[in-house]
């Protein structure tokens, strides 16, 4: 795993509620018993998620905000952006650009995890088109937008002054560089997932999966047998 540097805020940028949970919760506990803020942006509000026609999209809406909320507080995060824009027709507009880089400027963060806009074949879930837009704006407000004092000047009007991001992490990234070993945490993270009752039909079978997932990544990195692992694509942006 590279070094690290010394980290005291994290952003999280996802496309959809769940997508941290899927992808970084065990870590994120992690980092908040460690003591570091860590911040959730969720980019959409799912409202086009779940499969029951009697649930009005505004109240599926809704419902995933609190389900996220709920998740968020299960690994030590308290503060979550929504930023409203379009479930399942997200694209990596300025504007999208210009929200993400707002929220940078407002966390600061050391380090920002977010999705990868590379689509995986091997794991084509991985790879919802909203999650490659979500990717693509959040390092385009990483570099160069949320450290540009002329990008989107609505910001600096707004008194939120330019951040430079040291480093991103990214989720199912083509290179997986850096891991967290989230054996101690493995339950929390089930915990979180679990949050989102809209989106799951069985609770015991992805129990299973995101245990399963956890305990191979964490023999591909080499961790002991009965351990489990978070891996991600470690950029440096400085």
């Amino acid at each position: 795993m590279p070094d690290e540097l010394e980290v005291e805020r994290i952003l999280v940028v996802s496309a959809h509620p769940d997508d941290v949970d899927f992808g970084a919760a065990g870590s994120v506990a992690v980092w908040t018993q460690q003591g570091i803020d860590v911040s959730y942006c969720i980019v959409t509000d799912g409202e086009a998620g779940g499969s029951d026609p009697s649930i009005s999209r505004a109240e599926m809406a809704a419902i995933r905000r609190s389900e996220q909320l709920a998740a968020a507080e299960c690994v030590g995060v308290s503060d979550v952006k929504f930023l409203g824009f379009p479930d399942g027709r997200l694209q990596a507009t300025l504007e999208l650009r210009r929200d993400i880089s707002r929220v940078i400027r407002q966390v600061r963060p050391e380090r920002v995890v977010c999705q990868s806009p590379q689509r995986n074949f091997q794991r084509i879930y991985a790879s919802h088109p909203d999650h490659l837009a979500a990717g693509e704006a959040t390092l385009c407000a990483v570099y160069p937008d949320a450290r540009n004092l002329f990008a989107h000047p609505e910001l600096m009007e707004a008194g939120l002054e330019p951040w430079t991001v040291p480093e991103v992490w990214m989720m199912v990234g083509a290179e997986m560089n850096a891991h967290v070993d989230t054996t101690a945490v493995i339950d929390r993270k089930v915990k979180a997932l679990l949050c989102h009752a809209s989106q799951i039909s069985d609770a015991d079978a992805m129990d299973n999966l995101i245990r399963q997932w956890g305990a191979a990544i964490a023999t591909s990195v080499g961790l002991p047998e009965g351990s489990y692992a978070e891996a991600f694509q470690r950029i440096e942006t400085r």
